[in-house]
Formats: structure tokens, C-alpha cells, sequence
């Protein structure tokens, strides 16, 4: 069995007191703070790229300093831990990539039609990522392979949308809904793992699960299952003036997402093929401690 040493970076002394506690080794540092990163250099074999992307414009500038970081040579306290002849990273993106595609069912290689900026900027990020792969790849002697992992809605017991159901906030009648993709937390964790050490050099793959739904059949589950009241379902229409700006961006994209990939190549296959499936081996065991 391989073993490893697991650093994790933590924005402020608390989030790294927790993650010690945890036994994993934190290193504070800010990819909004340039000046925080110098510890990050080519310190680790192996990363798992979760930051969510800066929030303006187009361009992912924090996964654009997390490489100019990791690609600087190794600190002299590090520099007698041998070094690997390949590195490999595996990156959390989303499905946002993919746009809206008025229902229709998408693989790794259908267009990318994010118009959010949300979703532009982890394009950016994908895009730096393989182009970043490349380049170390061509100028080195140490070949680097990125995954991309495209995950959909995450959910888990404290990761339901339970507050936008109490709000009573409406979703939209079966007719005009969207198709949604979901995937639990811990399905999408073993994924990124298995692409970490599994996936294709610079190979995009969707972790989603099986059973695509549309968002209101969601809200109903979920309320169903918190023994909260189902919410009200209004016209497409009704739901521009009704509805915020933030839902309205994620409802007024529809698309079916395909894993086939994921399970071929990395031999993936997720606890929880469906949401349902989720709600059914875990009822009664809801906690009501969700923000969401």
C-alpha cells in the first residue's frame, strides 16, 4: 500500500489548527496573496486543485498563481525528498462548463457554452491547467498529467438545499423545468482520487450520477425527506421576477450529462447512482444543520 505525507493549504490559523488536527500537515496560504505562495514550491508529487475560481471576470487568476507557484524549483528545506519522475494533478472543475443545451445529453467532448462568468472562469482554469501540463511536460524530464473532473450539483446529510426550501422559494412546473445532474460528496471524492492516479494525461471526465432530474423533482426530494413542505412550481416566466439572479443562472441551463467515461477509464462507479437511491439508504438520518 503507498503511503504519503498529505499537506493541505488553509487561508488563516483556524481552518489549519482544524486540518492538523485531522493529521494533516496545513501550510497558510492565499491564492488571493501572492506573497503567501512561496512555500507551495513544487512541494508535492501529487495535488488536488479544489479552489473555486476568483470572482470577477473571465480569467481564473488564482489557478494562474497556484502554477506560477508550484512551478518554481524546490525549497531548500524540501530539496532532499526525492522527487517523483511524474507529477500528476487532479482538478475539481464544474459542468457550468458545458452551458445550456435545452436538455440534451452531453459527453466530455460537447461544446462548451458557459456564457455566466461563474463558469467562464473555470474554462480558464481547465484551459490554463492543460496548456500549464504541456509545457512542463515539453521542458522537462518529469512529465506532468492533469485530470479534470466536471462535477454537477454536490450533495451530502449537511448539504441539502433545505434553507431555499423553508424559504418557500418557488421552482418551476414539471413542463418547463431544466434537467439537473447531481453527485454526492463522497462519490465525488473517491473519483477525484481514482483520477489523481488513473486518468489520462490531460483527460477531462464527468462525475455525475446516473439518474438526471429536473430541479423541482430535486426540491421535492429533498423535502420530502427533511419532512419540510414541497414548494410552490410557477411558469418559466413567473420565475424571472420571482426568483434570484444566482437561481435563475442555474435554471436557466438544461443539459444531461453522460459518465460513461469516468466509469470505463477510471473504473469509477458511485455509491449512490441516483439521488434517490441517496434519499432512500439514508432515511431518517437527517440532520438539520445545512446552509444551503
Amino acid at each position: 500500500m503507498q503511503r504519503f505525507t498529505v499537506y493541505a493549504t488553509a487561508r488563516g490559523i483556524d481552518k489549519a489548527l482544524q486540518l492538523h488536527a485531522l493529521g494533516v500537515y496545513p501550510i497558510v496560504a492565499d491564492l488571493d496573496q501572492r506573497g503567501s505562495l512561496s512555500r507551495l514550491a513544487d512541494m508535492a508529487d501529487y495535488i488536488i486543485h479544489s479552489t473555486p475560481p476568483s470572482t470577477d471576470g473571465s480569467d481564473d487568476v488564482r489557478t494562474r498563481r497556484l502554477l506560477a507557484a508550484i512551478s518554481r524549483p524546490r525549497r531548500a528545506a524540501h530539496a532532499t525528498q526525492p522527487i517523483l519522475s511524474q507529477r500528476r494533478v487532479a482538478y475539481i472543475s464544474t459542468s457550468g462548463v458545458y452551458g445550456d443545451h435545452a436538455g440534451a445529453w452531453l459527453d466530455e467532448t460537447s461544446r462548451q457554452l458557459a456564457k455566466n462568468g461563474r463558469a467562464l472562469r473555470r474554462v480558464s482554469a481547465e484551459r490554463q491547467l492543460r496548456s500549464w501540463a504541456l509545457r512542463q511536460s515539453l521542458a522537462t524530464d518529469r512529465p506532468t498529467r492533469v485530470s479534470i473532473v466536471r462535477a454537477p450539483g454536490i450533495y451530502a446529510l449537511d448539504r441539502l438545499p433545505t434553507a431555499r426550501i423553508a424559504r418557500g422559494e418557488p421552482g418551476i412546473n414539471a413542463a418547463e423545468d431544466s434537467v439537473s445532474n447531481h453527485i454526492h460528496a463522497d462519490d465525488l471524492a473517491h473519483a477525484v482520487c481514482l483520477a489523481l492516479f488513473r486518468g489520462l494525461p490531460q483527460r477531462a471526465y464527468n462525475i455525475v450520477d446516473d439518474e438526471p432530474h429536473g430541479m423541482s423533482e430535486w426540491f421535492d426530494q429533498v423535502a420530502d425527506f427533511t419532512a419540510l413542505p414541497r414548494v410552490a412550481k410557477i411558469s418559466r416566466a413567473e420565475a424571472q421576477s420571482q426568483l434570484s439572479p444566482a437561481m435563475l443562472s442555474y435554471l436557466n441551463e438544461s443539459r444531461q450529462i453522460d459518465n460513461r467515461r469516468a466509469k470505463k477509464e477510471l473504473r469509477w462507479h458511485p455509491k449512490y447512482p441516483a439521488t434517490a437511491a441517496f434519499f432512500a439508504q439514508n432515511k431518517g438520518r437527517y440532520i438539520a444543520t445545512s446552509k444551503y
